[in-house]
């Protein structure tokens, strides 16, 4: 026998689940539909630097095409791109950490705790690295707000 307070309970957290508001996804940077400036992001990680990519390698995903160096990193990417896609978009970390959006330079990155960050010039990131943590921190709080208000909402 099912007890009307179980029932009761069961019914409010069913009410919630199909009342909350389903998460957009995030809106990331892109110059004409490309994203992080055609940088393939996969590169950061395997290889330890920025490289371009290339339009032949190149992926759909998040309404952006991503280009790559290798039809193997394409591929790396496909089979998982929120492994490899940058943090807050592909935005300026230091801009998300401080409540804005800002284009970035896909020269200059950081891979922290396997997740690429991008930042919009050398100086600015110069500001972000003295507190990565910290940043990251904030960026993370912010990024709702910044992200509602690139997209529109």
């Amino acid at each position: 026998m099912i007890r009307p307070h179980r029932l009761f309970t069961a019914g409010l957290l069913l009410l919630a689940v199909l009342a909350a508001p389903a998460r957009a996804a995030d809106p990331y940077f892109a110059d004409d539909g490309i994203a992080v400036k055609g940088a393939d992001v996969v590169a950061y990680f395997t290889d330890g630097k920025h490289v371009a990519g290339k339009p032949e390698f190149e992926h759909r995903w998040a309404d952006r095409a991503w280009r790559f160096a290798s039809a193997r990193n394409r591929d790396l990417f496909a089979a998982g791109p929120e492994k490899y896609a940058p943090q807050y978009g592909g935005y300026c970390a230091w801009a998300v950490s401080n409540g804005y959006s800002a284009p970035v330079d896909p020269d200059v990155w950081r891979v922290v705790d396997g997740k690429l960050y991008l930042n919009y010039s050398r100086s600015i990131q110069g500001r972000w690295v003295l507190d990565i943590k910290g940043n990251i921190v904030k960026a993370d709080k912010h990024w709702p707000d910044v992200s509602r208000k690139l997209a529109g909402k």
